[in-house]
C-alpha cells in the first residue's frame, strides 16, 4: 500500500477545499438563476450566497458571466445526460420526443430545484449549445427525416414546445394547486400534434409507461 507524505496529504486537502469552494459558487449561481436574479446579481451577492470570501471568487472564475455560463452548462448537461440514459434503447423518434418531454415536464414533481432553474433561466436555454434544447432539436429533426414529423421548421417547433414546457413549470411553481401531473401528458400530446403526429398516435404516445429517472 502506498504511503502518502505530509505534502501529499496537504495537497489533497487543498484540492478538496478548492473543489468545495468552486462548487459553492456554482450552487450559488444556480440558486440565483432559479430566483430570476442571474442577470442582476453582483459578485458580492454571489460570494455571500456561497458563504465564501469575496477574494476567493477570482481563484475560480474570471467573471460572473463565466460562472453563470458554467453553472448553466453543468445543470443542463447533467439533466440532458440523465434524459439520455432514461431514453436509451428508444429508436422511434416520436416516442423518444414524447418520453423526453414528459420526463422534463415532471421536473416540477420529481426535481423541483431543476424546474426552478429552468423557469428562472427562461427561453435563454434555447440559445445554449448544451442541455435540453439541442437534444430536443435533434429529435425533432430526426422525426422530420423519417416523415414522422411534418412541421417544416424545426427551430420554430422547438420554440413553441419550450414555451409550453416553461409555462407549465412556471404555473406549477407559482400555483401548484392548479396543475396536476396529467397536464404534462396533455402538453406532450398537443406538442406531438403540433409536430404533425396524428391525434390517435399522439394520444397513445403521451400515455405510455415512462422509464425510471434517476434522482438528482
Amino acid at each position: 500500500m502506498a504511503v502518502q507524505t505530509n505534502g501529499a496529504l496537504g495537497a489533497n486537502r487543498l484540492d478538496r477545499r478548492k473543489a468545495h469552494t468552486r462548487q459553492a459558487l456554482v450552487d450559488a449561481a444556480v440558486g440565483l438563476i432559479a430566483d430570476g436574479r442571474g442577470d442582476r446579481a453582483s459578485i458580492q451577492e454571489i460570494t455571500e450566497a456561497a458563504d465564501i470570501g469575496f477574494g476567493s471568487f477570482y481563484n475560480h472564475f474570471d467573471s460572473k458571466e463565466q460562472l453563470f455560463e458554467t453553472a448553466s452548462e453543468e445543470v443542463l448537461e447533467c439533466w440532458g445526460q440523465m434524459i439520455d440514459r432514461a431514453c436509451a434503447g428508444i429508436s422511434d423518434s416520436a416516442k423518444l420526443f414524447a418520453v423526453s418531454l414528459r420526463i422534463s415536464g415532471r421536473l416540477a414533481w420529481t426535481h423541483p430545484e431543476i424546474a426552478r432553474f429552468l423557469t428562472g433561466a427562461g427561453l435563454k436555454i434555447l440559445d445554449l449549445p448544451y442541455g435540453l434544447a439541442p437534444r430536443a432539436l435533434r429529435d425533432i429533426q430526426a422525426g422530420q427525416a423519417v416523415g414522422q414529423f411534418t412541421i417544416s421548421n424545426a427551430e420554430i417547433a422547438l420554440s413553441a414546445v419550450s414555451g409550453g414546457l416553461l409555462g407549465l413549470l412556471r404555473l406549477r411553481e407559482r400555483h401548484p394547486e392548479r396543475v396536476e401531473e396529467s397536464a404534462v401528458d396533455e402538453l406532450a400530446e398537443a406538442s406531438l400534434r403540433l409536430l404533425g403526429v396524428r391525434a390517435p398516435e399522439a394520444k397513445r404516445l403521451a400515455r405510455l409507461p415512462l422509464p425510471p429517472i434517476e434522482t438528482w
